[in-house]
């Protein structure tokens, strides 16, 4: 079983930077995927970034140029958020899951992922 702990959520104006980061415990197959997923009131979750066991990333579109997710190892990941947009505002969750293969090779899974942790709030204000 795997756990997941976020920091680093908080209030900021538009245009500035805040870092997320989060630690996970428990059974860690090095073929991990972590990643990054937000929810704001009212909508979907979407996928911000994720990053796989070779340290590749890929990003949601709304955010390709100002995020960067990075990781440390395959049990902490961060997601540097600069040129932060009110849209942004949202409650964002690390997760964990392994690679599956598909599309002819071993690749992060596409949509959620099997283990989520319990949100940092990030609120951008105008």
């Amino acid at each position: 079983q795997v756990h997941l702990a976020e920091s680093g959520g908080g209030s900021v104006e538009a245009g500035g930077s805040l870092r997320l980061s989060c630690a996970a415990s428990g059974s860690i197959d090095i073929n991990a995927c972590l990643g990054w997923f937000r929810q704001a009131p009212m909508k979907e979750r979407e996928v911000v970034a994720v990053i796989d066991p070779n340290g590749i990333p890929q990003y949601g579109d709304s955010v390709k140029g100002r995020f960067t997710i990075t990781k440390e190892g395959i049990k902490s990941t961060s997601l540097q958020m600069d040129n932060l947009k009110s849209e942004d505002t949202a409650m964002y969750y690390c997760a964990h899951d392994v690679v599956r293969y598909r599309a002819g090779g071993w690749r992060c899974p596409q949509g959620d992922f099997h283990t989520m942790g319990r949100g940092t709030q990030v609120t951008v204000s105008l």
